[in-house]
């Protein structure tokens, strides 16, 4: 039971999933309300990869002889599946950002060509294009697009930035990080591609939040992490890339599958450790097992009940609370105030005394020169959780 008076500000949390956190192996005295940054891997998928991991270790030639191959396939296939994605045109790889990567490198870029942005993106993704930039002598364009934005200015605001002929790729999130806004990529992609622009979509945070989130977007590059909110292990992840583009794609490192082309050539690196990837389905069947659209309303749910209640502990005005503009996201932001984690390292100094302090797991976020607190509901979190990192944050803030 909750002992928050909801009063005419927070609707009543969900009801919880029954034995959904036992799954798990968190330490019970920390609240852990930041799924979206790591993830939380249950039992039964970490005991999978273990199985995985012995029989490695039994007999390293016989793990990685060419059947190991074919085990990939059928995990890549298995997992396209789920996505909605051309297994075909999918290639599993360590995380997102790997993924960006591969696509940058793979593009060609050249002195005059610009990489589109806009100022919602993930920070690595950045530094990423950054790098390829500086070694092709191409730049990088960062537009900026209001929180409050609908989705018509949003898709407005990136027509009005392309400049084709120019812009070589556009990269967009399909659910930001920074601010947790489910951006309207299938009316973006569709723009663009009406400019002539390809589009990198970082959905980093979709797999397993977002129903087939690839299917219905048609973007020429997507990549996905899964070990978020798809219960995999850390550094599973998916790059999907349009058939005219394949066999344009070129790994970071090249491999004895090099001759195999994509995804084969990106997957394959050797003596890299495969557990994961294949312990993945054993997380696909865990959220199956409780019912995937049930945990999707639920954590959704928890994350707007988390973010009404921090918002009243700050004297948010529930209308100030931005809206993630989708009914299953499962992340939200509340603005801290003014003046409080207005840079990358104030933000990772506020966390950690959070963390330290208030035995609570948060991400403090900073962006448009503001500090905001992100929250995640998860079928492992308790209202109770929310209500009392609220009723111990305001003391904490006022000494900072």
């Amino acid at each position: 039971m909750s002992g928050y008076d909801h009063g005419m500000s927070a609707p009543p949390p969900p009801e919880p999933i029954p034995g959904a956190r036992l799954l798990f192996s968190l330490d019970p005295a920390v609240s852990h309300l930041n799924h979206g940054s790591f993830g939380a891997v249950p039992v039964n998928v970490q005991r999978a990869q273990q199985r995985l991991r012995d029989e490695m270790e039994a007999n390293p030639l016989r793990f990685f002889g060419l059947s190991l191959v074919d085990r990939i396939t059928h995990t890549r296939r298995h997992l396209a599946a789920f996505l909605g994605a051309d297994p075909d045109g999918t290639a599993l790889i360590g995380n997102a950002t790997t993924g960006v990567a591969v696509v940058l490198q793979s593009l060609g870029l050249r002195p005059g060509d610009e990489v589109l942005t806009t100022d919602h993106g993930y920070g690595a993704v950045g530094f990423s294009i950054d790098r390829e930039c500086r070694r092709t002598g191409a730049t990088r364009r960062i537009l900026p697009v209001p929180l409050t934005a609908t989705d018509e200015q949003v898709v407005e605001i990136i027509r009005a930035g392309l400049r084709p002929g120019r812009t070589k790729l556009l990269v967009v999130d399909q659910l930001t990080s920074a601010t947790a806004r489910l951006f309207p990529v299938t009316a973006i992609v569709g723009t663009a591609h009406a400019n002539g622009v390809p589009v990198l979509v970082d959905a980093a945070h979709a797999p397993g939040m977002l129903a087939t989130p690839v299917a219905s977007v048609g973007a020429d590059f997507w990549v996905g992490n899964l070990h978020k909110w798809g219960y995999a292990p850390r550094g599973t992840a998916v790059l999907v890339v349009t058939p005219p583009w394949r066999d344009r794609i070129e790994p970071l490192v090249v491999s004895w599958e090099q001759a195999a082309g994509f995804p084969g050539n990106v997957e394959w690196q050797a003596t890299l450790d495969y557990t994961p990837w294949l312990a993945a389905p054993a997380g696909v069947w865990t959220l199956r097992s409780l019912g995937v659209e049930r945990v999707r309303a639920h954590n959704a749910a928890l994350a707007s009940y988390g973010q009404r209640v921090l918002g009243d502990a700050l004297g948010v005005a529930p209308a100030d609370l931005p809206e993630p503009g989708g009914p299953t996201v499962a992340m939200r932001i509340v603005p801290l105030p003014a003046g409080l984690a207005t840079t990358i390292d104030a933000a990772r100094a506020l966390r950690n005394r959070i963390a330290e302090e208030l035995s609570a797991e948060v991400a403090v976020m900073t962006w448009d020169d503001r500090g905001w607190l992100r929250l995640c509901g998860q079928v492992y979190n308790a209202p109770h959780e929310y209500e009392r990192l609220a009723a111990r944050l305001p003391a904490l803030l006022a000494q900072c």
